[in-house]
């Protein structure tokens, strides 16, 4: 059996850290390092053995999906088959993710093991996509452009924000994607000075900041971006103003984007343009995080993260100001720094009467 790149490096872990063997347990992990897609199973990865353990259920679906590892079918307690599968492979000091539940913890910590706690090892890993996560991403980005397209003339006086929720969740279900990735948000008016308001029966109306931020799937695979709509009729220049501010602050952040900078420096750009046109206290969240089989995850651009980009990430550029009475602007795209470059993702318009390109 080969062995897969992804749990070669893993192997490689196992010696940097001295540990018999790693249990991966959080099903998006067990997935990325063995092809898994299923809600029940975990991988047990030694110096020389990898072995996936689920249940009757998936019996069939891993012997599809599963790459690179010794295929098991648990009967009765899960606890109790994995002491034995720990004794058979004479694990003495076992690695297992920080993120499970204390009473598995417990589980673990009575099978007179040395045990130790990983913290996003593996979601580290994933940083950096491979070409085929890039194409899935791209797929669910498309597709969720192409909802967006759809739905996108009813983002328009008189209709309330609910009802354009559900409409845009249909589009995208209309393009393929099989999961919604986080719940869309849709805010009109006062509303869209709230960050993550949830879409609410108020009726849009003339003059409106329409925030809408929204993500694709495929494969198993998101997509996140923004739009901020300004329903025409009486635009308060305020309004255009700080549209203004925050394109330009999402321009000139990803112009700054580039292999080897520091998340960190990225924020620094877009905070540092809204600060000094007044809005710093109305901007503060981050700037953004990497997308793929989870849509917040590692690389996290943030004031108060700092890691280094690296080729084959792919991550969001999203500032935004939100003006309590006056309402809010985000404009969200996805990057992928490749070969030294960087392309983006998200092709919407970027005008703020958000015509569609």
């Amino acid at each position: 059996m080969t062995t897969p790149p992804r749990i070669r490096q893993v192997r490689r872990l196992l010696g940097a850290k001295g540990l018999d063997a790693i249990l991966v347990t959080a099903l998006k992990n067990v997935r990325y390092l063995s092809g898994f897609t299923g809600s029940a199973g975990f991988l047990l990865l030694t110096r020389k053995a990898s072995v996936f353990v689920t249940d009757f259920r998936y019996q069939e679906q891993a012997a599809h999906e599963v790459n690179g590892a010794e295929i098991l079918i648990e009967k009765g307690k899960r606890v109790s088959f994995l002491r034995r599968l720990l004794r058979q492979h004479t694990v003495r000091t076992l690695g297992f993710e920080s993120s499970i539940s204390y009473a598995f913890y417990e589980h673990l910590n009575s099978f007179g093991l040395e045990l130790k706690p990983l913290r996003n090892v593996f979601e580290k890993m994933r940083a950096v996509k491979d070409i085929e996560e890039i194409a899935a991403i791209e797929r669910a980005a498309l597709r969720a452009e192409q909802a967006f397209r759809v739905i996108r003339p009813w983002i328009r006086s008189g209709m309330r924000e609910s009802a354009v929720s559900r409409r845009l969740e249909a589009a995208l279900k209309q393009q393929g994607c099989r999961s919604i990735p986080f719940e869309i948000i849709v805010a009109s008016g006062p509303n869209s000075s709230m960050p993550h308001a949830h879409p609410t029966d108020r009726k849009i109306e003339p003059g409106d900041l329409v925030i809408v931020d929204w993500g694709g799937e495929a494969d198993g695979y998101f997509s996140d971006m923004t739009r901020t709509i300004l329903v025409g009729g009486g635009a308060d220049p305020k309004k255009r103003e700080i549209y203004d501010i925050v394109n330009r602050a999402r321009f000139e952040a990803i112009r700054s984007v580039r292999a080897g900078k520091k998340t960190q420096e990225i924020d620094a750009v877009a905070r540092g343009i809204i600060r000094t046109a007044g809005y710093g206290d109305f901007f503060g969240h981050s700037l953004g995080h990497g997308v793929g089989l989870d849509v917040h995850e590692y690389p996290f651009v943030s004031w108060a993260r700092g890691e280094k980009v690296r080729n084959g990430m792919v991550f969001t550029v999203e500032p935004g100001i939100y003006l309590p009475g006056v309402g809010g602007v985000r404009i969200e795209d996805i990057v992928l720094v490749k070969d030294d470059t960087v392309s983006i993702l998200t092709t919407l318009s970027r005008e703020a009467e958000g015509g569609v390109s």
